[in-house]
């Protein structure tokens, strides 16, 4: 193993905005320093949130003349803002979702799907305002959609507190509509949008629910829903509760024909204004589309899907323009299920193509009719689904605060706990046997070094998934990652060290014995922690974090920007850590392969490099032929890359030391521990 190679693949993701920094300041955004995380967890610890509940449901049932409650509640409402800002996660790399309570900021505050949501994030003001620093908006917002969802009697799962908010919007940046977006990753016909965008309009959140490209083609509807939702890791019984839960509640609004008015991006000061009338309650415009789901929505019940069933449902365009079907009074002849309302006694019912879709797919339609027919699986699989949908993005149930966290859940890819601190080794003693043995076997110094960054280097501070946390190293897929080659005599290595200290996890042992080996090489990692675990058999940790580059492969600056961000690097760290290519055990970048030098940087900028593709070319001091990648000459032709280069070539001490800083980083990333457990487990 080579840890040159391993600082080639880092996990390609679609996005981060290229000429933003990573790493800024802790306290603001992500990521996040391990001392700024357990500071935050402290403050959350202080909110009561059975109060910010309290507050929540008084809120609910008090309605304000600027913007009127439909049917005397804000509930649904709530709940369409938590689903909006939860629902923009994505797997291709872990961006979206509402840790950072980003739908605060362009561009999602802009997008269709969240017309009038500004509304809503207003109505919470009071709230936010009153509990202070300790209750981020992303908790908020979730917070308030689980809670209303419980108001009208719909099931929940329970709440996972700790969400830090972001100070800006840089983190959706990816998720367009941008230029950035269109670059990285970028969609020909909008509306037809593939990974690793995470739906198939860019400013939507799944579908257009008017049907493709505003079709109204239930059959081709089917497809792209389940092909979005796959996108954030549902199946299809999570998809279909959730349609069917989300749709139980409130209505469209779409009465108006002349649309919404200009969105926060173009008029900040008066968002959303409506070209109708007052622009509010009945001149209200939303989505465009204009009626609720069921006869009672304001209460939980399973109607949704007795109402696909039991009736022939006819398209036409609604009063907002857009294609809608309605119930027609005849039901269906195929009803497996009796109707739960007289149609003629209430207000018409609706539906969107994107519901129609899910009775003319045939695996659909089968839980749909499971859904109508038995109302318990329905509670059971929407209840399980919404706390996905708004935990997905949280990580490891050690980020989830608050007195409502339900068990962990298989999403969350829940991992042994941590031991206690007293049955653990000390740090002092775990390095001292390390370092001796090293000082024994200098060959294994760079052999150390390279798994442990290739551990470590999976985590993504998008969605808190990867990291040596779990040892999934040891496992497929990661076992197999290019790269990983040899890593299994390598760990074989480390377990007869291992074998001395009882309770050590093979995670400790794998970043303990990296941090040994930074230092044996002359570098200083600063922190070292224990106390992680190994997952078990089976785990699924892995499943979304296969590289997406190999070194020799095309990639361009801002595919290699947004690959650092994801680490949640700056660029210089990353410039530094490429400055590792010198622990190489053989090879192109090898001088003292047991030593930490600036030597990369001396013959990347100074020598003369041939070829037009990688691998590039040139001829050592010695007249020994070197080898770069693409990603080598990004570093050497990039201008900021170039210029970190340059800096640290000049002075051995600051690249040792942001070498160093680097390096804790992405070993600790994945570590969630609180203050108390921070002064035990880290020296």
């Amino acid at each position: 193993m080579k840890l040159a190679l391993a600082l080639t693949l880092l996990p390609l993701a679609s996005g981060a905005c290229p000429y933003l920094e990573a790493g800024g300041d802790p306290s603001t955004g992500s990521p996040h320093s391990l001392e700024a995380r357990a500071n935050f967890a402290a403050a959350v610890d202080e909110i009561d949130f059975a109060e910010v509940m309290a507050d929540l449901k008084s809120r609910f049932v008090t309605s304000d003349p600027a913007w009127p409650a439909d049917y005397g509640t804000y509930a649904p409402f709530f709940i369409r803002l938590a689903w909006h800002c939860s629902g923009s996660y994505r797997t291709s790399d872990g961006r979206g979702g509402c840790d950072g309570g980003r739908q605060r900021f362009d561009p999602e505050r802009s997008w269709d799907n969240n017309t009038n949501l500004d509304k809503a994030r207003g109505l919470l003001w009071d709230i936010k305002q009153k509990h202070g620093p300790g209750l981020s908006w992303g908790d908020l917002f979730v917070l308030a959609g689980t809670t209303a969802i419980e108001s009208m009697g719909g099931p929940v799962l329970g709440f996972c507190a700790g969400r830090m908010d972001d100070a800006d919007g840089s983190d959706s940046i990816p998720l367009g509509p941008n230029a950035e977006q269109q670059a990285l990753a970028p969609c020909e016909v909008n509306g037809e949008c593939e990974e690793p965008l995470g739906s198939t309009t860019v400013g939507l959140i799944y579908v257009n629910p008017e049907g493709p490209m505003g079709k109204p083609d239930p059959v081709v509807s089917g497809g792209q829903v389940r092909d979005t939702f796959l996108r954030m890791a549902m199946n299809d019984t999570e998809t279909v509760a959730l349609i069917g839960g989300g749709h139980a509640f409130g209505k469209t609004h779409g009465a108006c024909p002349d649309g919404p008015g200009e969105s926060p991006a173009e008029n900040p000061t008066h968002p959303w204004a409506g070209n109708c009338g007052t622009g509010v309650g009945v001149d209200a415009f939303t989505s465009g589309f204009e009626g609720p789901w069921t006869t009672d929505p304001t209460s939980w019940d399973n109607e949704y899907f007795t109402n696909l069933l039991n009736y022939d449902w006819d398209v036409a365009k609604g009063p907002g323009g857009h294609y809608q079907w309605s119930a027609n009074s005849t039901t269906a002849a195929d009803s497996p299920v009796a109707p739960t309302a007289d149609l003629a006694d209430t207000q018409p019912i609706m539906m969107l193509t994107s519901d129609i879709s899910l009775i003319n797919d045939p695996d659909y339609k089968e839980i749909v009719a499971d859904y109508a027919a038995n109302p318990s699986n329905f509670d059971d699989a929407f209840a399980h689904a919404w706390y996905k949908l708004v935990s997905r993005d949280m990580g490891p149930i050690t980020r989830c605060k608050g007195g409502e966290v339900p068990d962990a859940q298989p999403f969350q890819y829940p991992l042994p706990p941590t031991p206690a601190a007293s049955s653990l080794p000390p740090v002092a003693d775990v390095m001292s046997a390390l370092k001796s043995h090293l000082s024994a076997s200098p060959s294994s110094v760079p052999a150390f070094a390279s798994l442990a960054f290739s551990c470590a280097s999976t985590f993504r501070r998008t969605d808190f998934l990867g990291g040596c946390d779990g040892a999934r190293v040891r496992m497929e897929p990661e076992r197999s990652f290019p790269g990983n080659e040899g890593a299994e005599e390598v760990l074989r290595e480390l377990e007869e060290i291992r074998s001395e200290f009882p309770n050590l996890s093979v995670a400790d042992i794998i970043v303990l014995g990296g941090n040994a080996a930074i230092e044996a090489a002359g570098g200083d990692v600063g922190t070292v922690c224990i106390g992680r675990t190994d997952a078990p058999d089976g785990d699924l940790g892995s499943e979304y974090l296969f590289p997406r580059i190999a070194g020799n492969e095309d990639i361009d600056i801002a595919h290699l920007y947004d690959s650092i961000d994801l680490l949640g690097l700056t660029k210089m760290e990353f410039v530094a850590l490429s400055g590792g290519h010198d622990l190489a055990q053989e090879g192109a970048w090898a001088v003292n392969p047991a030593k930490l030098s600036v030597g990369y940087f001396d013959r990347l900028l100074n020598l003369e490099w041939d070829g037009e593709a990688a691998p590039y070319t040139a001829v050592g001091a010695d007249n020994e032929k070197l080898f770069a990648t693409e990603v080598d000459m990004l570093v050497r032709v990039d201008a900021q890359l170039q210029a970190a280069a340059q800096a640290l070539l000049q002075d051995e001490d600051l690249f040792k030391q942001q070498f160093g800083k680097a390096w804790g980083k992405l070993m600790q990333n994945d570590l969630f521990f609180s203050n108390e457990e921070r002064a035990e487990l880290c020296a």
